[in-house]
């Protein structure tokens, strides 16, 4: 790694560590991989990645490799660094990510199953030595002086009372709060302590009126630093939006 130092990232001494041993909050090996009959295993293209899940994850939507794609564009911009994404799933976009980039990644999920999924992604797509999977809360497995040039944020965005519209789904996958933005909120109070000055953000939401919300919310608390910046709607399959530490 280059330009910004090493203790100030919080990453570890070589890339070549990263996704091994455990740590407090991290499960990060293959083995640890919740067993699950062969049947019910599934595994789709994303992007030029074969992403494997089952019926307790969210399946991999393909609309949502534009966010991966976005996120490596910012990474040519960025500061040096890893990239963080919070509330991974699978880990399809932040490993999408990576394999064009190349950045280190440490992906979190509160769910061992989808923690182990994203180990078992990473592994098996050949990008092992680059990612870092932690398991917990996304607000409770940072340490305090990590930062990152990219952070990619996949909270789930359903309002609460709208969940039973999509039965096939995991309910924690999708179930975002009373007005969807709970979890939304917390990655990006976790964005605010994290990013890297310089860095970027991509959010992925449900409608315009949530970014409209979350750019309200941000302009009411300064003191996080962050702001809104471009937004891309996808119609009814999801909205990403760019969110940048503003200067000073």
């Amino acid at each position: 790694m280059q330009g910004l130092g090493r203790a100030r990232l919080g990453v570890r001494p070589t890339v070549s560590r990263l996704g091994r041993g455990v740590r407090r909050g991290m499960l990060q090996t293959p083995d640890q991989l919740p067993s699950v009959p062969s049947r019910d295993v599934e595994s789709v293209p994303f992007g030029h990645l074969r992403i494997a899940f089952d019926d307790r994850l969210l399946r991999p939507r393909p609309w949502t490799a534009e966010q991966s794609r976005w996120a490596a564009e910012l990474v040519t911009v960025a500061p040096e660094g890893p990239v963080l994404e919070l509330c991974a799933g699978a880990g399809h976009i932040g490993l999408l990510c990576t394999a064009v980039q190349s950045r280190p990644l440490v992906a979190v999920d509160v769910d061992p199953v989808a923690c182990g999924y994203a180990r078992l992604n990473a592994d098996a797509n050949g990008l092992g030595d680059l990612v870092e999977v932690r398991r917990g809360p996304v607000d409770a497995v940072l340490e305090a002086g990590e930062r990152f040039a990219v952070v990619i944020a996949d909270p789930p965005w359903v309002r609460r009372a709208e969940v039973q519209r999509f039965p096939e789904d995991p309910l924690l996958a999708i179930d975002g709060g009373d007005d969807g933005l709970d979890l939304a909120w917390l990655c990006l109070e976790v964005t605010a302590g994290h990013l890297a000055d310089g860095g970027s953000a991509v959010l992925q939401l449900g409608t315009p009126a949530q970014v409209d919300a979350v750019r309200a919310r941000l302009a009411a608390e300064p003191a996080m630093g962050l702001r809104v910046g471009e937004q891309r709607s996808f119609g009814d399959r999801g909205v990403l939006v760019r969110v940048d530490r503003q200067p000073g």
